[in-house]
Formats: C-alpha cells, sequence, structure tokens
C-alpha cells in the first residue's frame, strides 16, 4: 500500500494467523516456553513456514500471544455489558482477568526478557485493561450496584494482587474465593 500501512490478512493467512496464536496460549500455558516452534505449528495444524512466515522469531510469538490475549480481555467488556446486567458482567470478566493472567504467567519470563532487552512487549496493555474495568464500573455504578467511592485503579490493583498470589490452576479456586470477597466489597451497601 503506498501509505506504508500493512495490507490487511487474507482470510485463510488471518485464519491461520488465529490457529497459530490459539495453540501457542495453549502449548505455553500447559507445556512452558521451551517447547519446540514445530510443535505449535503441529497443534495449530499448520506447517512450519507458515508459523515462520507470521511469526519469524520465538519472541515475536510470544510478544504476539500476549498482545492477542490482552486485547481479547478487554474487548470481552463491552460484549460481556451486552448480554449480562454489570454485576454479572464485571463478576464475569474478572474470571476472564483469571485466564488472562494464567496465560501470561507462562509467558512471564519471556516477557521480561523482552523488556530487559529495552523492547516493550506490554505496550499499552496495562492502559487498556484499566479501560475495561472503569467500562464495567461505571455500568455498575450507573445501576447502583457498586460503590462510587473505588476507582478503576484501586479495582485493578485488587485483580493483579489475587491473579499474582494466586496464579496457576491449583490455586484457582483460592483465587476466585478472593475474587468474590473483592467483588462484594464494592457492593452498595443497603439497609
Amino acid at each position: 500500500m503506498a501509505d506504508g500501512a500493512p495490507r490487511p490478512l487474507r482470510a485463510d493467512a488471518r485464519r491461520n494467523r488465529e490457529k497459530i496464536l490459539a495453540a501457542a496460549v495453549r502449548v505455553f500455558t500447559t507445556r512452558g516456553l521451551d517447547t519446540g516452534m514445530e510443535r505449535i505449528a503441529a497443534e495449530a495444524g499448520v506447517g512450519s513456514a507458515t508459523l515462520y512466515r507470521n511469526f519469524p522469531s520465538r519472541e515475536a510469538l510470544v510478544e504476539a500471544v500476549y498482545r492477542d490475549e490482552v486485547a481479547r480481555l478487554c474487548d470481552a467488556a463491552p460484549a460481556l455489558l451486552a448480554q449480562r446486567p454489570p454485576e454479572e458482567a464485571l463478576r464475569a470478566w474478572t474470571r476472564l482477568f483469571l485466564d488472562y493472567v494464567t496465560a501470561k504467567y507462562g509467558m512471564i519470563d519471556a516477557l521480561r526478557a523482552m523488556a530487559a532487552r529495552g523492547g516493550d512487549p506490554y505496550g499499552h496493555s496495562r492502559e487498556m485493561i484499566r479501560e475495561a474495568i472503569a467500562s464495567l464500573m461505571e455500568a455498575c455504578a450507573a445501576a447502583g450496584a457498586i460503590r462510587t467511592d473505588i476507582r478503576p485503579t484501586d479495582l485493578a490493583a485488587a485483580l493483579e494482587g489475587i491473579a499474582l498470589t494466586s496464579a496457576g490452576a491449583e490455586h484457582r479456586q483460592q483465587a476466585e474465593r478472593l475474587l468474590d470477597l473483592t467483588l462484594d466489597g464494592l457492593a452498595v451497601r443497603r439497609g
């Protein structure tokens, strides 16, 4: 394209990219980051050449997986608000946040290494997540379901703390209990 913008992917190329990203999340979460790229390609049902055409290095794949997970998490907020009452949407979104952190936890060493080399794998992810939380909290406040003296940054910090101390599938029940306690603390006191 003349303006330097990347050309949109063909439908089959976009599907392959999505399959690779989904397979990478599964593989990185269950087998770790050291799993061979060929394993990810096989899991995605694509050839190694297709994987490397989309992601020329493991670092590029890890960064793309992370950014895709953040985007999916943040895109879920308006979808949940459209389908459920605000307080249910917030509760459901916090569970998705746990899923996101579990996937991120499997990639944390690689993300830290990229940042140490001067890369910015996190980019605008924190701001995107805080905006998603803010939209959920604003809807809940407008419905009279939560207190208005709690800031989105407060809830974001609480969610990060819960997720980091309870990372991993073996701690999922504890994390969900802590989320329920936190969300119950946001509720408007009645009577």
